[in-house]
């Protein structure tokens, strides 16, 4: 079964990926790799690399929402935008908050989709 609505919530380190639908989550989680180097720009190239595995990660999913903090919201939705369109094309809505728990998450998560498909006139598959 395809579940069709994700939350995420990412920093620059991690990423807590889970899919529900009214009955279940699934949890998947995504974990930057450091690659120090003395190249310039090796950071950029390692984010860029934890941003591509988070995307990778909601391949196939209808309806994504994005949470972290303000800084990480803002690096991951400019990777999105410039590197993968068709994924940033499926995020409904960026949502800043703190470190709430899974179970927090799905909440916000399922609170939000519920106003976004009532707004869009889309009824929220069951």
């Amino acid at each position: 079964m395809t579940l069709f609505h994700a939350v995420v919530w990412t920093d620059h380190q991690s990423a807590q990926v889970l899919q529900f639908d009214p009955d279940q989550v699934q949890s998947h989680k995504v974990k930057a790799h450091s690659h120090p180097t003395a190249q310039h720009g090796s950071n950029v190239r390692s984010e860029h690399e934890f941003f591509g595995e988070v995307c990778d990660a909601l391949e196939g999913i209808t309806e994504v929402l994005v949470t972290g903090s303000k800084t990480s919201i803002a690096d991951f939705r400019h990777y999105a935008d410039k590197h993968r369109p068709q994924t940033a094309a499926r995020i409904a809505g960026y949502e800043v908050v703190d470190h709430p728990s899974d179970n927090q998450l799905v909440a916000l998560a399922r609170s939000f989709f519920l106003k976004h498909d009532r707004v869009a006139g889309v009824p929220t598959p069951t």
